[in-house]
């Protein structure tokens, strides 16, 4: 007797254990099922709204409005400038054209043309109050007076040079002499510093003129802005490095914008930065809920990537395969954490630029719109709730590693045809002058573009140069638009009928799919007429209704 009720308290501890077992690997299905459901099916499933779409689709309206209104102020700031670079240009440049070579330069051919060249400089700089029509005026110091401009000339310290003897005597040390020009006193500078302006051309390497002018962008008045003021640190440069008799005449300017100090505006025109500073830390705001809803997501899945991990190794004592790894680590999510800290920051320093504490409109353009580009690419993977949309995102998941390596492999060919290109063909096309010239051109060839200026445009000087940039030419289209397009092209192809094939006959089932096939379907709570109101409800809130098959329920995750 005593046997018999050990047998049966053994039977009774074995059946509990295997039960435990049993509840412990549904559970583990059960959340499995869950974490892999799209967010319309998990709210069918357990009535819970997805927050993480909806701030989604609520980051994404306002960082897009966000985009907008900082990119129609950033692009009167950059008309303002290239306008005011366009009216330097005319107003210093003797008998500036509008029209630069390819450098941005003008050139000029004699010394005369130098001369007269650096002394309308001089003279429009005295005169600039009343010959500039837009509001724009001297620079001062702290004390009021005027920034003067800053002549200087560097040449060699010594040299002479004898072209019909071929004969040279030159030493390469540079010196360097300035002198400060006040605009009140232009013809006392001339007269007085004559010395200063009689150049030796075989020596002179640059002349430097420097000055600094003020501004303000009235333009924004009409957006309800406060207009801004600007520094315009203008240098122009007289090249003669080459000392080919040509002279390069540059004119760069370097632009510093600020609140403006003293301000009244009357009439319509208020400020409305305050407003735009709330709505801009409302962005920062939902950016951080969208990170610690992702990143929570990840932790979760981190978890149960380690729960089912132990569960393989100790009823199957396998491993986890990296597919099946990689479908808990989503990437879609870490592109949304890397977009939101992109926004953050790019929100800040907006605020900033608008408090007129910045002025770095560059960076914070470059910050906003990545970020903006990231949430709109983000948005593919809720297409992948749709089937025809999901055969478009599985072929290019599938084809992505193919085309990596052979862009890898072609990149070689096109950088050997780009050094070669550079080195033969550079001194004889302007195409080819850069590296980078060549490689866009090369570029633009391979996409069909300018073929026939690009043959026509080489200067037949040389006839082995001539034949050479024939065969150079004729085999870098004839490889790349006949060989590898086509090459890349079917790599596509061949992973699309892949995909299709495998939507038509089921992909193959990993470890991960088979544990999640030996269950029905999640199961969905129940309440009689409740239930029809929660479902069409659903439907409202989420359009994206689709009964998912046993084959795909992982892959679209």
């Amino acid at each position: 007797m005593e046997l018999l009720v050990r047998y049966l308290d053994r039977s009774n501890s074995v059946s509990s254990v295997s039960t435990q077992d049993i509840i412990k690997e549904e559970n583990l299905r059960d959340d499995l099922r869950y974490y892999f459901m799209s967010p319309c099916e998990k709210y069918r499933a357990r009535r819970q709204l997805p927050w993480k779409l909806l701030v989604q689709i609520l980051k994404i309206i306002m960082i897009t409005t966000q985009l907008i209104l900082f990119g129609l102020n950033n692009q009167l700031v950059v008309s303002y400038k290239e306008e005011n670079t366009m009216a330097l240009k005319n107003l210093f440049l003797k008998d500036y054209s509008g029209v630069d070579e390819d450098d941005y330069s003008v050139a000029v051919y004699t010394q005369q043309s130098v001369y007269d060249s650096l002394f309308h400089v001089m003279d429009q700089y005295s005169q600039l109050g009343r010959i500039s029509v837009g509001p724009i005026s001297y620079a001062e110091d702290e004390g009021g007076n005027r920034l003067p401009l800053i002549i200087c000339k560097e040449y060699y310290k010594r040299g002479s040079v004898e072209p019909s003897e071929e004969a040279y005597d030159i030493d390469a040390q540079l010196e360097t002499v300035c002198l400060s020009h006040d605009p009140k006193t232009v013809n006392e500078t001339r007269t007085q510093n004559s010395s200063f302006f009689d150049l030796d051309f075989y020596r002179l390497v640059d002349i430097k003129i420097t000055f600094q002018l003020k501004g303000i962008n009235l333009q924004t008045v009409r957006r309800r802005e406060l207009p801004d003021c600007y520094s315009f640190y203008v240098t122009i440069t007289f090249d003669n490095q080459c000392h080919s008799g040509k002279v390069k005449i540059f004119l760069d300017i370097d632009t510093q914008s600020s609140a403006c100090r003293d301000w009244k505006i009357s009439g319509t025109a208020q400020k409305n930065t305050h407003y735009l500073l709330v709505f801009d830390a409302f962005v920062i705001l939902v950016c951080l809920t969208s990170a610690v809803l992702c990143t929570r997501s990840i932790v979760l899945a981190v978890r149960l990537l380690q729960r089912f991990s132990r569960f393989s190794h100790e009823n199957y004592n396998r491993k986890v395969c990296e597919d099946d790894q990689g479908e808990f680590l989503n990437g879609w999510y870490v592109l949304v954490i890397v977009s939101d800290l992109l926004a953050i920051v790019g929100s800040i320093l907006k605020m900033e630029i608008q408090a007129k504490s910045l002025t770095s409109y560059d960076v914070c353009s470059i910050f906003l719109g990545t970020s903006t580009l990231m949430v709109w690419v983000g948005v593919i993977r809720y297409l992948g709730y749709f089937q025809k949309y999901n055969v478009l995102i599985l072929t290019m998941k599938a084809a992505f590693p193919k085309v990596l390596r052979f862009c890898c492999c072609a990149g070689m060919i096109y950088l050997g045809y780009t050094f070669c290109g550079w080195i033969v063909l550079g001194p004889y096309h302007e195409k080819f002058e850069g590296l980078s010239r060549v490689a866009e051109c090369l570029f633009s060839l391979l996409n069909g573009d300018d073929m026939f200026e690009t043959f026509a445009q080489l200067k037949d000087k040389n006839t082995l140069v001539w034949l050479f940039s024939r065969a150079y030419l004729y085999s870098f289209i004839s490889l790349f638009i006949y060989m590898v397009l086509s090459l890349f092209i079917a790599l596509i192809t061949d992973a699309y009928e892949t995909i299709k094939k495998f939507q038509k006959d089921g992909f193959p089932l990993t470890d991960l799919q088979k544990f999640l096939r030996e269950q029905k379907d999640f199961p969905v709570a129940e309440s009689s007429s409740q239930t029809d109101t929660n479902v069409r409800y659903s439907s409202a809130l989420c359009c994206c209704q689709r009964v998912p098959e046993s084959d795909d329920v992982i892959l679209i995750s």
